[in-house]
């Protein structure tokens, strides 16, 4: 499912609650460093030919035009959410696309909090890391504790390596969301002892302020995938809440 809207909403977020949508991808195709086998959006190679990326002026008009809108009528709006066809940091503009987001939110919602969901990938590049500690909540992808297993499950690029996205989501100093996808199929288990194991290790060294542990809840482009209850994440992450960890669980 494709945003046909550069700003599209608000919708009710399961995580998020009421998010205002903004999508600084292609309306008619996807960008995307990952190809995640469960992605809402289909896979990248399912998308038309499209590979306009929004302005920073395209973008400013269309939030400020809906913002105004939201205002008059007084629809609530609990996030600005930056989600939309693919990898959101893909956008050269990311940067200055989010300063002028948090701009016309302290004008025009100020109760509302700005989001990013990102799979990680850009945290090296410095442009990218200060905009999104400047955001409200950033919310970090971490699907896989290995190359491994991010291969099967984000389809990731040859050059990715989990060891160099965890060092940038140590930048964070455990000010940011993390958030990872536990599903099932025939080739892997996300709940499994030795990925939670992993999984687990790294949370640890993270320190995140929250965990977003959710599941299955759309169609996806891989077929036989298989979704988790919300008791059996709670069950697998029971040694975490122990400890303290923030973890709010969707499914």
């Amino acid at each position: 499912m494709l945003r046909e809207d550069v700003v599209f909403g608000p919708i009710k977020s399961r995580r998020l609650g009421w998010s205002l949508g903004i999508n600084l991808l292609p309306t008619k195709g996807k960008i995307c460093n990952f190809d995640c086998i469960y992605c809402e959006c289909g896979w990248n190679a399912d998308g038309k030919n499209d590979t306009h990326l929004p302005t920073i002026s395209e973008v400013r008009g269309a939030l400020e035009d809906k913002l105004e809108t939201i205002l008059l009528n007084g629809t609530k709006v609990d996030s600005i959410t930056f989600s939309g066809d693919g990898e959101p940091t893909l956008n050269p503009c990311f940067a200055q696309i989010i300063e002028d987001a948090l701009k016309l939110r302290d004008i025009y919602t100020p109760l509302s909090k700005v989001s990013v969901l990102t799979n990680a990938t850009r945290l090296s590049d410095d442009a990218v890391f200060e905009a999104l500690r400047k955001v409200d909540a950033p919310i970090l992808k971490l699907d896989a504790p290995t190359n491994e297993l991010a291969r099967k499950i984000n389809r990731v690029l040859p050059s990715y390596d989990v060891g160099e996205v965890v060092k940038g989501m140590k930048r964070f100093e455990g000010d940011f969301i993390l958030q990872t996808m536990f599903l099932k199929s025939a080739d892997f288990d996300s709940l499994s002892h030795d990925v939670l194991d992993g999984w687990m290790g790294i949370v640890r060294e993270l320190k995140p302020k929250l965990i977003m542990a959710y599941t299955i809840a759309r169609p996806t482009p891989e077929k036989g995938l298989q979704a988790y209850s919300k008791e059996e994440i709670h069950k697998g992450l029971e040694p975490l809440i122990s400890e303290g960890f923030n973890i709010q669980i969707n499914a």
